[in-house]
């Protein structure tokens, strides 16, 4: 039995999943913690990583290992192969406004023509114009750019400052795949290629892919196809904590998170799935090319050589957290609140812009709360407002995948608060169709685990999954009241 390794370095935690290379069945599993924030040092990461390794049992029985990471952080390297700043993550939104600058430069339509997008604070080309204006000193110092799950992959291949790693700060090693490069604003899906003069728009410096040639231009990891590997490790590697990633472990080519959710989920022509993290996610796979001129849907790469057209949210069980803590009740509790109160919460609205907004574009949005009369200002009805606001921010999105030509015939729920039994209820009222729920599992580990089984045996393995269906009961009013809330804030 051959045994891979899929990693899911997200913004909370790092989860490590062993698994049978032929039957995807779960060996083993490890986690270790991030620290919260927005801006955070990379070597926590590494550092987790090598926690969660050695939580799951080490790494000296797996053949091969491939790391999901979540998109858009932008880790910056000097020359000696050391972090020059913290990173920016996906959902820091300091970079709003360099956005805005680099949309008004070019324009939305020839945006979406050259990336499948229009820039936002996530992407990592905002976070280094905002770097370039704010910070100049940083800039200058920029020898390559890399993205979370890029820089973690060049450690774990042994690379890295001279003194904390054998192979040493080699740049040119850096490596990526597409799903991860379509979410910088400055790699054409469609191409599959950088393009070198959005890169210089963002830096203010000219880009070189790693391992073209050399010259003082910034470095960008090289694309590796969704079959391949980075590398196979010529010697040991050891991690943080004394984990060791053994010779000869191939290491895949890893993934965006959303991309390897959609390829451990087994996603195919006629899926979306809907993720509930802390934020929230809607995506699908398709072989057509697409692209939205409005910038909801980003049109990125899948990790298998397809198109990902996703939208994303940064409000999603937040908004249960939030709610939850101001009634004082745990996730369970808040659910069993909402089902108390009836379909629509008796015309209580909650826009739950907690922390501004992606989709729709308002990154100083604020949450409000419409249709407060004595009959609903109570928790029931704002425990359901809470659900409904949630899940009815996550429909427009679906709507917005759907207007772009995909085809939903299998809508999937998955993440953490998916297990909540009311998100369940309620997500087959606001969607109005029957909704899919996979057996709970750290899916973006798993679809890494399974790229890991691509590279080694050359296959992709069809993995398994079971669902239960929660059949459709459709409440449209509780979606066209909360269309209505949002055009009035």
């Amino acid at each position: 039995m051959s045994l891979v390794a899929g990693v899911d370095s997200s913004t909370q935690s790092c989860k490590v999943t062993v698994r049978d290379a032929a039957t995807g069945a779960v060996v083993r599993e490890g986690r270790a913690s991030h620290p919260d924030g927005t801006s955070v040092d990379p070597r926590h990461w590494w550092d987790a990583l090598g926690a969660a390794i050695a939580d799951a049992g080490g790494l000296d029985d797996v053949a091969a290992i491939a790391i999901a990471g979540q998109q858009h952080g932008m880790v910056t390297l000097d020359a000696e192969g050391r972090v020059v700043r913290d990173a920016l993550l996906w959902n820091d939104v300091r970079s709003a406004d360099a956005a805005a600058q680099m949309v008004a430069e070019l324009g939305q339509e020839a945006w979406v023509a050259r990336t499948g997008l229009v820039p936002v604070a996530s992407f990592t080309g905002t976070k280094l114009r905002w770097l370039r204006d704010a910070e100049p000193e940083h800039a200058a110092r920029v020898a390559a750019v890399a993205l979370p799950h890029d820089w973690l992959s060049w450690r774990l291949r042994g690379f890295g400052p001279a003194d904390e790693s054998p192979l040493g700060p080699d740049l040119d090693a850096l490596a990526t795949d597409g799903s991860d490069a379509s979410g910088t604003a400055y790699w054409d899906p469609a191409r599959r290629e950088y393009d070198t003069e959005l890169f210089e728009l963002a830096l203010g410096r000219p880009m070189r892919v790693a391992g073209d040639g050399s010259s003082d231009a910034v470095v960008v990891p090289r694309v590796v196809a969704p079959d391949a590997a980075m590398s196979t490790l010529e010697a040991d590697v050891t991690l943080p904590g004394g984990a060791v990633a053994p010779q000869g472990l191939v290491v895949g080519a890893g993934t965006g998170d959303n991309a390897g959710a959609a390829l451990g989920l087994g996603l195919g022509s006629g899926d979306v799935a809907v993720s509930l993290g802390t934020s929230g996610t809607v995506f699908g796979v398709t072989d057509t090319a697409l692209a939205d001129p409005s910038g909801t849907v980003a049109g990125f790469a899948d990790a298998t050589g397809a198109r990902l057209p996703i939208v994303t949210t940064l409000n999603a069980a937040r908004v249960l957290e939030v709610i939850g803590g101001l009634l004082g009740v745990d996730h369970g509790e808040l659910g069993e609140l909402a089902t108390a109160a009836p379909a629509g919460a008796d015309g209580l609205v909650l826009v739950p812009y907690f922390v501004g907004e992606r989709t729709p574009n308002r990154p100083d949005a604020t949450a409000s709360l419409v249709g407060m009369t004595p009959a609903t200002t109570d928790r029931e009805h704002l425990a359901r407002a809470a659900f409904e606001g949630m899940l009815c921010a996550l429909a427009d999105g679906l709507a917005a995948v759907e207007a772009t030509g995909v085809t939903v015939e299998r809508l999937l729920l998955i993440g953490g608060a998916a297990r909540n039994e009311a998100v369940r209820t309620i997500a087959a009222q606001v969607f109005g169709r029957d909704v899919q729920l996979p057996e709970p599992g750290e899916y973006v580990a798993a679809g890494a685990a399974r790229q890991a089984a691509w590279a080694l045996t050359g296959a992709l393995p069809n993995w398994p999954l079971a669902t239960t269906t929660v059949a459709a009961d459709p409440r449209p009013e509780v979606l066209e009241r909360y269309r209505a809330a949002v055009a009035a804030s």
